[in-house]
C-alpha cells in the first residue's frame, strides 16, 4: 500500500484555502497511486487556531467545511484530516474539543481519532481547548491496521528521553493492540537542532516497538512559530525509508510491504502548488528530486531558511509585499537586510539610513554597501534637524538637567517614528532589527528600535548574528536566495561590519561594550539564565563573575515591561521570549534571589 505524506503550508483560520491545498496533495497523491495520504495536525484550520477555538460560528464553519471536504476529495484514496471536533460524549467537566484525525474514505467520514496527550509548556496551550483522548485507537485499510497519534503523542518514550511526560502512552497501547504500522499527524515548531532530535526519537520509537511510523509535519510559519516541515517515514529497524525537505511544501511518498510488515522506498518524492499563497497564485512549484533529503549542512545553515521562511510567511499571511527596516551599518540592521530580500525579493526592500551628529562616516558608507551588494533601495533621512526640534520644545521642562539617557533615546524615537511613518504611507512592513541579547537585558528604545509589526532576530543572540553573517560571506551565496554576485569572492557583508566595535552611535564614542558585557560573556550568561534555568551560584560554579551575573539578572528581570510591548518575534530556540515567556513585569521577586 503507498502512502503519502503532505507537507503543507497552511494559514491559520483559512478554512476554504487549506481545505484546497488538501484537495490538491490527495489528486496528485492518488495519481501517483497512493491510497492514504496523512495531513498534519489540525490542517484544516491551520496550527495554532489559539482562541478562534472559542468562537462558536469558527467552529461550525470548520464542521460544514469538513462535510464539504469530503465530498470533493478523490474517492480512490483515504486521507486523514486534521481538525477540531466537537466532544459529543459530553464528558462532566471536560472541554469541548477534540484535537482529532478524521478519516474520509470514498466521500464518508469515517472515522475519529483523538489526540491524547495534550503539551502545555512552552508555546502550547492545548489543555485551556481540549479534553483528552481516553484510549488508543487504530482502523484497517487494505488488510493494515494502521495505529493513529497526533503530535505529543509520540513524544512520551521513556526508552528515549530517560523519564516518561504523561502516565498515558500512546505508542504502548498501540503496540499491545498488534498495528501493522503508526502515523502521525503533527504542527512541530522549529527549534536550532530540532530536526534531528525529532528524527532521533521517531527512530528511536520504531525501533523499540518494532512498528514503521510515518510521520508528517507542517511546514511554515504562523505568527511566531516556524514550522520546519521535514516529515518521515521510518522502518521498523528505526532506519529512514522517506525523508521531506526541510522548510518546503511536499508531497513524500513511503510503502508499505505487507509481508516483511515494513515500508520500503518507492523512489518518489514531489512538490507541488499546495500552500495557500501557492493556490491563491497558480503557482507550480519545482519536483524535489530523491527520496531521502538532505538535513541542512549546519546550524546556520538551517537557522537562515528557518529565518527567511517565517519573515516571507509572516508578510505575506499578514498582507504585505514590501519591507521597510532602518540599515544602520551595523551588524543587526545587516543581518535582517539580506534576510528580507532573500525572503521578498531585493525590489521589495527599503532601507532607511537615519545618521545623527554621532554617526560615523562608516556607518553611512558599510550601508551603503551592504546594499549595494544586496541590490536593495536606499533612503537617507538626516535626523539633526528634529533633534534640535526635541531639544527646543523640551528645553523649558529640562531646565537645571544635564542630558543623559533621555536624549540618546529620543533618537532612537525619532528613527522610530520616521519608520513608522514610511510604514503607514506606503504599506510596508516594518521589521525591527533588534537580537535576543538586546531584548534579554533591556539594550533597547521602547516605541524606538523596537516598533515594527516582526522583530526577525529577537530571538538570534549576538554571536549568533555574528555567525550568521560570517556564514554568508562563506560562498553560501546560492542557497541564500541572492543572485550571484560579480565574482564567486565577493562578501555580502562589508567586512567592516564584522569587525568594528559594535555602537548604538547614540553619544561620541559610544560603544555597547560601555554599557554591557562582551557578548560571548554576556550570551553565555543568558543561555544559561533563560534556557537552562540555572541559578546564580551555578553560573558563579562554572567561572562567571558574580558581579557581572547579578547585573545581568537584574537587568533581564526589570526590561520585562519593554519586551511585552514588542513586535512579535520568531522563534528559532528552546526558550524565546513571546507566546512560551510568561513572567510577570510587577515582581517582588528577583532572579538573583534563586
Amino acid at each position: 500500500m503507498k502512502i503519502a505524506l503532505a507537507q503543507l503550508n497552511l494559514m491559520v483560520g483559512d478554512l476554504a484555502g487549506n481545505a484546497a491545498a488538501i484537495i490538491a496533495a490527495a489528486q496528485q497523491a492518488s495519481d501517483r497511486g497512493a491510497r492514504l495520504l496523512i495531513t498534519p495536525e489540525l490542517a484544516l484550520c491551520g496550527y495554532p487556531p489559539r482562541d478562534l477555538l472559542e468562537r462558536p460560528g469558527f467552529l461550525s464553519a470548520m464542521q460544514q467545511q469538513l462535510r464539504t471536504l469530503a465530498q470533493e476529495l478523490p474517492r480512490n484514496i483515504a486521507v486523514l484530516v486534521g481538525v477540531a471536533v466537537n466532544n459529543l460524549l459530553d464528558i462532566e467537566g471536560g472541554k469541548s474539543l477534540f484535537n482529532s484525525a478524521v478519516l474520509i474514505d470514498h466521500g464518508e467520514l469515517k472515522q475519529v481519532f483523538t489526540k491524547r496527550l495534550l503539551p502545555t509548556y512552552d508555546v502550547f496551550d492545548e489543555g485551556r481547548y481540549f479534553e483528552p483522548g481516553k484510549k488508543a485507537e487504530s482502523f484497517i485499510l487494505e488488510g493494515c491496521k494502521i495505529g493513529v497519534t497526533i503530535c505529543e503523542d509520540i513524544w512520551n518514550d521513556d526508552r528515549f528521553w530517560g523519564r516518561k511526560f504523561y502516565e498515558a502512552d500512546p505508542l504502548a497501547d498501540l503496540s499491545s493492540q498488534g498495528v501493522d504500522f503508526v502515523v502521525n499527524l503533527s504542527a512541530s515548531p522549529y527549534t536550532i537542532g530540532k530536526q534531528r532530535l525529532r528524527e532521533e526519537m521517531v527512530q528511536s520509537a520504531a525501533a523499540s516497538y518494532g512498528f514503521p511510523i510515518a510521520y508528517v509535519n507542517q511546514v511554515g510559519s504562523n505568527d511566531d512559530l516556524i514550522f520546519d516541515g521535514t516529515s518521515l517515514a521510518i522502518s521498523r529497524t528505526g532506519a529512514i525509508a522517506a525523508r521531506g525537505a526541510g522548510f518546503e511544501t511536499g508531497l513524500i511518498f513511503t510503502e508499505f510491504d505487507s509481508q516483511t510488515r515494513d515500508f520500503v522506498a518507492t523512489g518518489m518524492a514531489g512538490s507541488w502548488a499546495a500552500s495557500f499563497s501557492d493556490i491563491q497564485l497558480n503557482q507550480s512549484l519545482p519536483e524535489q528530486t530523491g527520496l531521502i533529503a538532505p538535513l541542512p549542512t549546519s546550524t546556520d545553515a538551517e537557522l537562515w531558511s528557518a529565518l527567511v521562511l517565517g519573515i516571507r510567511d509572516y508578510a505575506r499571511k499578514c498582507g504585505f509585499s514590501k519591507i521597510v527596516l532602518g540599515l544602520s551599518g551595523g551588524i543587526d540592521s545587516t543581518l535582517v537586510a539580506a534576510l528580507a530580500v532573500a525572503a521578498v525579493g531585493a525590489d521589495q526592500v527599503l532601507g532607511v539610513l537615519m545618521p545623527s551628529p554621532y554617526s560615523s562616516d562608516h556607518s553611512i558608507t558599510d550601508a551603503l554597501a551592504l546594499a549595494n551588494n544586496l541590490g536593495m533601495k536606499t533612503l537617507k533621512l538626516p535626523i539633526e534637524p528634529l533633534m534640535n526640534t526635541f531639544e527646543q520644545v523640551l528645553a523649558d521642562p529640562f531646565q537645571g538637567t544635564e542630558p543623559d539617557v533621555t536624549e540618546e533615546n529620543l533618537q532612537s524615537r525619532i528613527r522610530g517614528n520616521l519608520l513608522m511613518a514610511l510604514a503607514n504611507k506606503f504599506g510596508y512592513l516594518l521589521i525591527s532589527t533588534g537580537n535576543k541579547s538586546e531584548m534579554a537585558v533591556g539594550y533597547c528604545t521602547l516605541y524606538g528600535d523596537t516598533n515594527g509589526g516582526l522583530a526577525a532576530i529577537a530571538d538570534v543572540p549576538k554571536t549568533r548574528v555574528y555567525s550568521l553573517c560570517q556564514w554568508l560571506n562563506q560562498g553560501q551565496v546560492g542557497v541564500a536566495g541572492f543572485a550571484k554576485l560579480s565574482s564567486p569572492n565577493d562578501a555580502i557583508v562589508p567586512e567592516n561590519v564584522l569587525t568594528k566595535a559594535p555602537s548604538a552611535e547614540l553619544r561620541p564614542g559610544q560603544v555597547d561594550g560601555d554599557s554591557l558585557p562582551p557578548y560571548d560573556v554576556l550570551d553565555d550568561i543568558l543561555d544559561c539564565l533563560i534556557r537552562q534555568k540555572q541559578s546564580l551560584d551555578d553560573l558563579v560554579a562554572v567561572g562567571h563573575d558574580r558581579p557581572i551575573v547579578e547585573r545581568v539578572m537584574r537587568l533581564l528581570t526589570r526590561a520585562e515591561f519593554k519586551r511585552r510591548q514588542t513586535p512579535p518575534g520568531l522563534k528559532v530556540t528552546e526558550r524565546a521570549f513571546g507566546t512560551g515567556w510568561r513572567m510577570p513585569i510587577a515582581s517582588h521577586w528577583q532572579l538573583s534571589d534563586s
